[in-house]
């Protein structure tokens, strides 16, 4: 609805034909071109670099549906498809579709986690990379993003170096897309949702459930709003509520987790006398290591030779929010800082230098994040959330959104059209809905959960302590209740929540 109300405005101020225009000139106006309908083909599976099994037996293939739906006779895009099948020998009938993370993540790189979560124990399991993923045509990968991200880890985090590479990496994608004619205005939540409920149509499946995480709740909330026919459940995992999600929005996420996080170690008493203060630590030496970089050659976790690393204020604060270290090791890693030792640190920002080039579609997130997050806010608002959630840290790191450092130049660089009037609406609706979060989700704060939640009529609210982005594949507990939701999504089991606590943080010696 939303959608169109915006079509008929943009209508409304076109040109109309004068009242002298006489019926046959209006008769004889040309017929504006019907799109073909949106069609799977079936095909082979991907083969990604590192082999993932359920794919040697999945039935694979791509939707082709249209780029641009406002934009008639506009070319055909193809998104790329897995249906895996159920474990169980009587499956039950209606499947269970998922929207990843990210955007720009690659869907199919998320199928052991989901398999490991059971996601296909019961129910077929269908994968579909969103639009401009790894594996669709076109895919919106950005090489030269990923070459400068590679090379940032030796570089300060917020450093004007840094910046003019970014943005210049970032201008070079957006000219090779566009020039090989990619719309890059058409990657956007409202055409991901109707590309899912084509996507059912099209497999001729009159009735299928929705598990979606990150980012993917978002879509799943946008899905549930514009396309609610045939959804028969929702699950909805680190809630990114579409109504709720700006650039300065982050920085409320990641105050809650990471004080969470501290507060969490703060009721264990082995490790509240272990590390007494962390909330002065950690203000301590994000405020140290912005005023004195330290600059080191180690190698990165994954092994090789030492890399030049720059460890800054703003590093190590999105270190935490990307969890590396893991939530349990924060406390002593932040210790060991304190104490003349940045290697755990150090070696996690070295992990950059490793980069997978070519397979993050940062092109889909950056027409995301700039046509429906940057919108109505300035640099200058993101500044006033950071202090108002860090207070007294310095200026140079809150001016940085956390995970999208320097995101309104790029904004500026990428160009398309404002859509959050489009997107930032709530979804209400009566459709049984799962709504899950991690108390040390620093992306995705959990308190913002509730808000969906109230929305959701027959929803049930899951809260886990310490766990943190994208819970189901990190608690048997939480894969337990959503196996049940699906089976009975309006009475699931959530028992086995109630005694759940955050595992023991881990205690270096003095």
């Amino acid at each position: 609805m939303a959608a169109a109300a915006a079509l008929a405005c943009l209508t409304a101020f076109g040109p109309t034909p004068s009242s002298a225009s006489s019926a046959s000139d209006r008769a004889a106006a040309p017929t504006a071109p019907t799109p073909p309908a949106p069609r799977f083909v079936p095909g082979a599976c991907p083969k990604p670099p590192e082999p993932i099994k359920a794919l040697a037996t999945a039935r694979c293939g791509f939707l082709e549906v249209p780029e641009n739906r406002s934009r008639p006779g506009g070319r055909t895009i193809r998104l790329a498809v897995a249906r895996i099948a159920a474990t169980a020998a009587k499956p039950a009938a209606e499947p269970v579709v998922f929207m990843a993370g990210g955007p720009g993540a690659d869907t199919f790189d998320d199928i052991p986690f989901l398999i490991d979560s059971g996601l296909n124990k019961d129910r077929e399991l269908i994968v579909m990379a969103q639009r401009g993923n790894l594996y669709d045509r076109p895919n919106l990968a950005c090489p030269e993003v990923d070459r400068f991200n590679a090379r940032a880890v030796g570089l300060g985090y917020d450093a004007q170096e840094a910046k003019q590479l970014m943005l210049k990496a970032v201008k070079d994608c957006r000219n090779r897309l566009t020039a090989d004619g990619v719309d890059l205005s058409a990657y956007n939540s409202t055409e991901n949702a109707a590309d899912f409920a084509d996507l059912r149509k099209a497999l001729n499946i009159p009735e299928w459930n929705v598990y979606g995480y990150s980012y993917g709740s978002n879509l799943a909330l946008t899905y549930l709003r514009l396309h609610p026919e045939g959804i028969r459940a929702v699950a909805i995992d680190s809630i990114a509520p579409s109504q709720f999600v700006t650039l300065p929005w982050t920085w409320g996420s990641t105050a809650e987790g990471i004080r969470n996080i501290f507060e969490a170690c703060a009721a264990q008493p082995a490790c509240k006398d272990r590390y007494p203060d962390l909330p002065r630590l950690l203000t301590e030496q994000v405020r140290e290591l912005e005023a004195h970089p330290l600059t080191l050659n180690v190698p990165p976790p994954s092994g090789g030779k030492p890399v030049k690393t720059v460890l800054d204020g703003g590093a190590l604060l999105n270190l935490i929010v990307a969890f590396t270290p893991r939530p349990k090791d924060i406390p002593a890693a932040l210790d060991e800082l304190g104490r003349g030792n940045p290697e755990r640190f150090a070696r996690a920002r070295a992990g950059g230098s490793v980069q997978k080039v070519g397979e993050f579609a940062h092109g889909l997130t950056n027409s995301i994040a700039c046509a429906e997050w940057a919108p109505g806010y300035t640099e200058s608002d993101v500044l006033k959330a950071g202090r108002k959630a860090f207070p007294g840290w310095p200026d140079t790191v809150l001016a940085q959104v956390p995970q999208l450092p320097f995101q309104y130049p790029v904004c500026g660089v990428w160009d398309v059209p404002d859509r959050a009037e489009i997107q930032r609406v709530p979804t209400v609706s009566s459709v049984p809905a799962l709504v899950v979060s991690g108390t040390f989700d620093a992306k995705t704060g959990a308190s913002w959960a509730k808000g969906v939640a109230r929305n959701l009529s027959r929803s049930t609210s899951v809260v886990v302590p310490g766990i943190g982005h994208w819970v189901v594949p990190q608690s048997p507990c939480v894969q337990r209740v959503l196996a049940s939701f699906f089976a009975h999504p309006a009475t699931p089991d959530t028992s086995c929540v109630d005694d759940l606590e955050p595992a023991p943080f881990t205690i270096i010696p003095k």
